[in-house]
């Protein structure tokens, strides 16, 4: 029961963790994004500069979507690790959980060789008495 207990609380921690993570990303996609509209705007303010000037902040532009597009792969890769260790964890219970039945069903193997050696003695005892009381005849 402790066990589990602390497991339980243990994996409380870790979804607390993870929530903590995430939050972390979403600060950090806001903060992206404020970037990319001070870009935004400062591209915006520099329109009046030229044809040259609006070709490099498309291009820039087209930067920041490619690493948009690395970040949000980089974020599946990072689902996709979470995922596969919740399932490890998953594994690991059913295992536990297998191994705490085998226990179970060896200790309850046990009880009943004692009740049945128990059984045994009885049956000599009154054997030994049977054979007391035909000798006693």
């Amino acid at each position: 029961m402790c066990n589990r207990k602390r497991e339980r609380e243990r994996e409380i921690e870790k979804e607390r963790e993870r929530e903590r993570e995430r939050e972390r990303e979403r600060e950090r996609e806001r903060e992206r994004e404020r970037e990319r509209e001070r870009e935004r705007e400062r591209e915006r303010e520099g329109v009046e500069r030229g044809e040259g000037e609006r070709e490099r902040g498309r291009e820039r532009e087209r930067e920041r979507e490619r690493e948009r597009e690395r970040e949000r792969e980089r974020e599946r890769e990072r689902e996709g690790d979470k995922e596969r260790e919740r399932e490890r964890e998953r594994e690991r219970e059913r295992e536990r959980e297998r191994e705490r039945e085998k226990r179970e069903r060896e200790r309850e193997r046990e009880r009943e060789r004692e009740r049945e050696r128990e059984r045994e003695r009885e049956r000599e005892v009154a054997r030994e008495r049977s054979i007391k009381r035909e000798e006693e005849r």
